[in-house]
């Protein structure tokens, strides 16, 4: 980084800039909520572009049948009694986490799709394309205090791509992950087994394997103050009987938590958790998060359903508590930060986006392996799409 204040020499440098010499990096980008705070920025009603699905194998399929129906116990009933540890030790499949997949499956339904997207020709030109989960961060930078990330960015075609990259923290973490953390996670996925069935109007079947291979994802257009968006989440599950059958309503979000005893458990919950879940489903538009509160023996014993826009109401009158407008104008200028940033378009290029608590978001520039993410297959058939220049004949 040069130090503040140097001007480049008006004109001289940008014309016969050398194709390796890599662009300046900008400068960054503060966190702090109080300058987020402010009216909540337009944006638009997310509506659902397409599906795709991911098998057993993590094979991808453009349709979905990997979407399940939610399926809750009767409300008359003696209430859920679910064994989340159930099938832990010779029922379990986790996915392998060391593949990165990156926006891989997301370019594979765009590649088969381009040709018929909402939005006119030149609509995914001005568009940002990410997944929601890296959305979900952003929206929640200005609150949190543990865990930094590294969003990767280039321009093709004049669109902007964002993918996550595993922080050196984070695959520590990972690698390191205790038992008892390892246990949790699965939980969470056996509770969506209990809560889910295969065909609408059937019943759940918690005696098969649980494997996290297996995915539905909702594509999704939306637009953030000027930033058009093409992102794509995972779903849990679509409630048959939702007042509205149109996705992204219907759709239904699945999480466990701690049960809770005391008020200041509540307000911690409130704080921190809901923040996450509001973020996580506020994005694709889905209206109902499910919880299931299980105790120390791991038995769901109670449901609690929190409809999305009502997350915000549990924290209003708390001073230490999250503003929604703080988390989507952090977004909408992180998205103008990157925007401004990455001008050169190259699918080779990329930009480094870094945040660490505390911090601001700062920038690294670099080419190539191992930061570039767009693969070959999608630059390659995105660039033979591109009408050729028109033939001049050739002088007699």
């Amino acid at each position: 980084m040069e130090p503040r204040g140097t001007k480049r020499e008006a004109g001289k440098t940008e014309v016969a800039e050398p194709r390796n010499k890599l662009p300046r990096p900008a400068p960054s980008l503060p966190t702090d909520p109080a300058l987020y705070s402010g009216p909540f920025p337009f944006y638009r009603r997310p509506s659902e572009l397409g599906c795709f699905s991911l098998d057993a194998q993590r094979q991808y399929h453009g349709d979905a049948r990997a979407l399940r129906y939610y399926s809750p116990p009767p409300t008359n009933g003696p209430g859920p009694n679910f064994d989340l540890r159930d099938g832990y030790l010779d029922r379990y499949q986790p996915r392998d986490e060391e593949v990165q997949e990156r926006l891989d499956h997301l370019l594979c339904w765009l590649l088969e799709h381009r040709g018929q997207l909402e939005g006119g020709p030149g609509w995914l030109a001005g568009a940002i394309v990410t997944w929601r989960g890296h959305l979900t961060k952003l929206l929640t930078t200005p609150y949190e205090r543990q865990e930094g990330w590294q969003l990767a960015a280039s321009r093709f075609q004049g669109t902007l791509y964002l993918s996550e990259v595993e922080t050196p923290a984070a695959r520590a973490q990972r690698l390191a992950r205790p038992p008892l953390l390892r246990e949790l996670m699965y939980m969470g996925y056996k509770f969506e087994q209990y809560m889910c069935a295969d065909k609408p109007g059937s019943s759940p079947d918690p005696s098969g394997e649980v494997n996290t291979n297996v995915a539905f994802c909702s594509v999704l257009r939306s637009r953030l103050g000027s930033h058009p968006l093409l992102f794509s989440g995972e779903v849990d599950c679509t409630d048959p009987q939702a007042p509205s059958t149109q996705p992204p309503t219907c759709y239904v979000e699945l999480k466990t938590s701690k049960e809770m005893h005391s008020p200041g458990q509540w307000r911690s919950f409130y704080r921190h958790k809901l923040l996450k879940w509001w973020a996580q489903s506020f994005l694709p538009g889905v209206p109902n998060v499910v919880a299931g509160f299980r105790n120390p023996e791991g038995f769901v014993s109670s449901l609690k359903t929190f409809p999305t826009m009502e997350m915000f109401e549990y924290v209003r009158n708390d001073r230490d508590g999250w503003n929604p407008s703080v988390c989507m104008n952090f977004c909408a200028a992180f998205l103008s930060f990157a925007q401004s940033t990455v001008v050169q378009d190259d699918p080779r290029l990329v930009h480094l986006f870094s945040w660490e608590p505390g911090g601001p978001v700062t920038v690294s520039v670099h080419r190539d392996a191992p930061y570039a993410f767009l693969p070959i297959w999608y630059v390659e058939a995105m660039t033979q799409d591109l009408p050729s220049p028109p033939k001049t004949p050739s002088p007699k």
